[in-house]
């Protein structure tokens, strides 16, 4: 069984990959309390103790709004502690696959495919793609990005996506303001574990998105909740993405990321999505 390393493991997406994928392969889960990535000598010396067979990224610094005033910080962690994990995979001969974002493209002239140029708007963005370059598929032919858009689960107790917040607010019957003239693409986590099961298996030097089939407005998805959760829709009021962004700056506008690439998993529209964790959910 191929062993994994996978960094990010008890995050949003680790922990939910891993969950699902346990019976695939055996995961060897770091947590950054275990390991400090931006130490480039612990991370040599840690993985210098551990037999694995593939590396897998998903450690970042991802709060896009306060990335915009904690540049250091969010280069340290998304560019330097990446390219410490890539030569450590280099030094090893390993396949390494580094999970990237939609939030790489600027959001002005959508839709993003995999071979898009992508001009990021904030600095989480910027920091992503400039890892990206740094560890390109042309640079190391055991290489590969993958990149997501909005993921969402049905449960994770540490941290709410946005499906969870805006429910919550729904349920709470507190009141939302939502963007209507932008798009977002909602990928369900669970659809990027099938899929990276499949790439992880089929191996290729690539970019692959593992994103949603379907990209609506936050408002859409605002309204979409309430309706297949049987929630009040006239707590969601609207709002321009310009008087949004004022305050949360970083985000690209029409974020309407597709796949050229992914001819092996249909990925889950964000309504699919949405009964599918609605299922989960009775069943817990």
């Amino acid at each position: 069984m191929l062993k994994i390393a996978i960094t990010g493991a008890s995050g949003l997406v680790g922990s939910r990959i891993i969950d699902l994928l346990g019976q695939d392969f055996t995961f060897i889960p770091i947590s950054h309390n275990q390991l400090d990535i931006t130490n480039k000598e612990k991370v040599f010396r840690f993985f210098g103790e551990i037999s694995f067979d593939f590396l897998i990224h998903l450690a970042a610094y991802t709060n896009v709004t306060k990335a915009e005033e904690e540049k250091e910080i969010a280069y340290l962690i998304n560019v330097k502690g990446t390219s410490y994990l890539f030569d450590l995979a280099v030094s090893k001969k390993k396949k390494f696959i580094f999970f990237s974002t939609d939030f790489v493209f600027s959001g002005k002239n959508p839709p993003y495919f995999e071979n898009s140029k992508p001009e990021p708007v904030g600095v989480y963005g910027l920091t992503k793609y400039q890892a990206e370059l740094l560890i390109s598929p042309k640079t190391y032919p055991n290489s590969m990005i993958i990149r997501i858009a909005y993921p969402y689960r049905a449960q994770f107790r540490k941290k709410a996506d946005f499906f969870r917040k805006f429910k919550s607010f729904l349920e709470e019957k507190k009141p939302l303001k939502m963007i209507t003239d932008a798009l977002m693409t909602p990928t369900f986590i669970d659809d990027i574990a099938i899929g990276l099961k499949y790439l992880v298996k089929n191996f290729t030097n690539d970019i692959f998105h593992l994103v949603g089939s379907q990209s609506l407005s936050p408002f859409e998805a605002a309204s979409l909740i309430a309706r297949v959760f049987n929630l009040d829709k006239d707590l969601i009021s609207k709002i321009s993405f310009e008087e949004y962004v004022k305050n949360h700056p970083g985000i690209p506008q029409f974020s309407e990321i597709k796949s050229k690439k992914n001819i092996f998993f249909r990925m889950k529209s964000f309504e699919e999505g949405l009964s599918a964790i609605k299922k989960q959910l009775s069943l817990d």
